[in-house]
C-alpha cells in the first residue's frame, strides 16, 4: 500500500495566540490534501510550551477552523484512536522515546547550565562565529550521565547529529534539498523539566498517529534534516514532507505581520482570522481565496466551488515561491460570493452587523432591503452604512446643497420636490413599478430630464447623493415616511 492509499495528515498549531490568516491556510491545504485522496484530517495541539500558552487561543483555533469548514477527523472534541491530541497529554510518552535514545547512543545527557551556554554564545559572537552548542556533554561517559541523571542533577537530552558528511531529504514541492551536517547542532529533545522540545514530540506524534504526509509553512525546512536523522535514530520511515510558501505582505516585501498594520492609503491590514470574519469575509469566499494562495488549478481558473477545490487540488500545483497576500482580491471574490447569496441567507447573515451597528433591525425589513444592497457591498460590515437610512426616524443633518440638481437653483429644486411630493402622495399602489412610472412621466411634463427629479428626491429621503436604487428605495420606506422626508427636504431649501 502507498502513502497515498492511506493519506493521514495533521494541523498542529501551538496554542500561544489568536490564529494568524497564515496558518489558516496551512491547515486549509492539509484538509484539501486529505479530502482529495480520501484521507484523514487530524487536529493535534502542541501545547508544551507552558509560558507562552494562551487560554484564548484553543476556542478561538475550534472556531475559526469550523467556522472556514474545516473540520476534523481526529483531535479536540472528536476523539479518536490515536489520542490523546494535546501533548501536554503525552509527557510520558516523550520522555520514554527521549531515554530510548539515549540508551541506544542516539543522544546524549547535557549538563551544560544556562549560564555557561550563555557566556558560551558571548564567546562565539565575539570570535564572529555562528552562535551554537559545542558539544562540551557529548563526550561523557554513558554510564557517568546515566548516574548524573539519575541522582537529579539537571540536564537535557540532546541529539547525536553527525559531525561530517550531509543530510538530504526530498521535498514534494521543492524537490531535494541537502545539508552540510557541519552546520547543525545538536538540538535538544527533553528539557529538563520534562517537557519535549517541538522536535521531539512532532516526531513521535507523527509516527504514532500514523501520519503519511507533512505540509507545513517553510518557516521549518531547517529543522527538516534534524527531522531525518531522528527518524533513523528510531528505525521509522519518515513521511513525506512539503514546505508550503510563505504568505507575504500584499507588497510582496516582507513576510504577513502577525499584528495588524494600517498602510499609507490607511487601509487596515487584517491578519487574525476573527479580524476578518468581523469584518463580514464570507467563509464561501475566504475558502476559494485561500485555496489559491500558493496553489493554482490551471493558471487562470479562479472561483471555484468547495467541491470543485477539493476535487483539483494537486501537491504538484503548489508553487514555492512566496505568495502575497491581496486584500483587494479578496475583497472581489467576496463581494461576488456576497452576489450569490439568496436574499433569506444574505439578510440572516447581516442582522448581526447591523444589530452590532445599533440598528433595530429585523429580519423582513432586512430582506426586503436585501436586493437593493447587494450589489454595493464588498463586506458585510459595509452594510450598516449602506442601510443605515432606512431604520432611522429622522435623518441626521446633510447639507442642503445636495438638495439642487445642475443647472438649478433652490427655487427650481423646490417647485420639482413639491410636484414629486405631489405625485406620491396619490401614487397607488405605492411600489417600484407604479414609482417608476409616475415619476418619470412627471419629470416629461415638467420638461427635465429624469435624472433632475431624481436627484432631490434621492437626497431628501436618504440624507445623501448616492444611494440604493430610488424606487425600490422609495417602496421600502413607505409613502407616510418619504413624505415626511419631503417635506423636511422642501423646508431646507425655504428661502432663509
Amino acid at each position: 500500500m502507498t502513502q497515498l492509499e492511506h493519506v493521514r495528515v495533521r494541523f498542529s498549531p501551538s496554542p500561544t495566540g489568536l490564529l494568524h490568516v497564515g496558518g489558516l491556510r496551512t491547515a486549509l491545504f492539509n484538509m484539501l490534501f486529505a479530502r482529495h485522496h480520501g484521507g484523514a484530517f487530524i487536529l493535534r495541539i502542541e501545547d508544551t510550551d507552558r509560558s507562552r500558552y494562551d487560554p484564548q487561543a484553543l476556542p478561538d483555533l475550534l472556531d475559526s477552523l469550523r467556522w472556514l469548514g474545516l473540520d476534523w477527523d481526529e483531535g479536540p472534541e472528536v476523539g479518536g484512536g490515536c489520542g490523546p491530541y494535546f501533548q501536554s497529554q503525552r509527557l510520558d510518552l516523550y520522555q520514554s522515546y527521549a531515554r530510548q535514545l539515549v540508551d541506544g547512543g542516539h543522544a546524549y545527557y547535557c549538563f551544560c547550565t544556562a549560564e555557561r551556554l550563555a557566556r558560551l554564545r558571548e564567546e562565539q559572537m565575539a570570535r564572529k562565529q555562528d552562535p551554537g552548542y559545542d558539544r562540551h556533554c557529548r563526550g561523557l561517559e554513558p554510564a557517568e550521565a546515566a548516574a548524573r541523571a539519575s541522582a537529579g542533577e539537571a540536564a537535557v537530552i540532546r541529539l547525536k547529529m553527525p559531525l561530517a558528511g550531509q543530510t538530504s531529504f526530498r521535498d514534494l514541492i521543492r524537490g531535494e534539498i541537502t545539508v552540510e551536517n557541519s552546520t547543525q547542532d545538536d538540538l535538544i529533545l527533553l528539557k529538563s523539566d520534562g517537557f519535549p522540545t517541538y522536535h521531539l514530540a512532532n516526531v513521535v506524534d507523527d509516527h504514532l498517529m500514523g501520519i503519511s504526509h507533512i505540509l507545513r509553512a517553510d518557516e521549518w525546512i531547517p529543522t527538516a534534516p534534524r527531522h531525518v536523522r531522528l527518524y533513523e535514530a528510531f528505525g521509522w520511515q519518515m513521511p513525506l514532507i512539503a514546505h508550503l510558501p510563505v504568505v507575504l505582505d500584499p507588497s510582496g516585501k516582507g513576510k504577513m505581520s502577525k499584528r495588524k498594520k494600517v498602510t499609507a492609503g490607511g487601509r487596515e491590514l487584517l491578519v487574525h482570522v476573527r479580524d476578518f470574519r468581523a469584518a463580514g469575509y464570507l467563509p464561501e469566499a475566504m475558502f476559494n481565496f485561500l485555496a489559491l494562495l500558493g496553489w493554482s488549478y490551471d493558471g487562470h481558473t479562479e472561483l471555484m466551488t468547495r467541491q470543485e477545490v477539493v476535487e483539483r487540488f494537486s501537491i504538484e500545483h503548489v508553487n514555492p515561491s512566496p505568495a502575497a497576500f491581496d486584500y483587494d482580491k479578496l475583497d472581489h471574490f467576496n463581494g461576488v460570493y456576497i452576489r450569490q447569496l439568496g436574499i433569506d441567507d444574505l439578510a440572516g447573515r447581516l442582522l448581526p452587523f447591523l444589530e452590532r451597528a445599533g440598528m433595530p433591525a429585523d429580519r423582513a425589513r432586512v430582506r426586503s432591503i436585501v436586493p437593493l444592497i447587494r450589489e454595493r457591498i464588498k463586506r458585510l460590515d459595509e452594510a450598516p452604512a449602506v442601510m443605515d437610512f432606512f431604520f432611522l426616524e429622522e435623518l441626521p443633518e446633510y447639507d442642503p446643497a445636495g438638495l439642487v440638481p445642475q443647472h438649478l437653483d433652490a427655487a427650481g429644486a423646490r417647485r420639482l420636490l413639491e410636484s414629486a411630493r405631489a405625485v406620491l402622495a396619490e401614487v397607488t399602489p405605492f411600489t417600484h413599478d407604479t414609482l417608476e412610472e409616475a415619476l418619470r412621466e412627471q419629470a416629461a411634463a415638467l420638461g427635465v430630464k429624469p435624472g433632475q427629479l431624481f436627484a432631490p428626491i434621492r437626497m431628501a429621503v436618504c440624507g445623501r447623493p448616492v444611494a440604493p436604487p430610488l424606487f425600490g428605495t422609495l417602496e421600502v420606506l413607505g409613502r407616510d415616511r418619504v413624505l415626511k422626508r419631503l417635506d423636511r427636504g422642501l423646508r431646507e431649501l425655504e428661502p432663509r
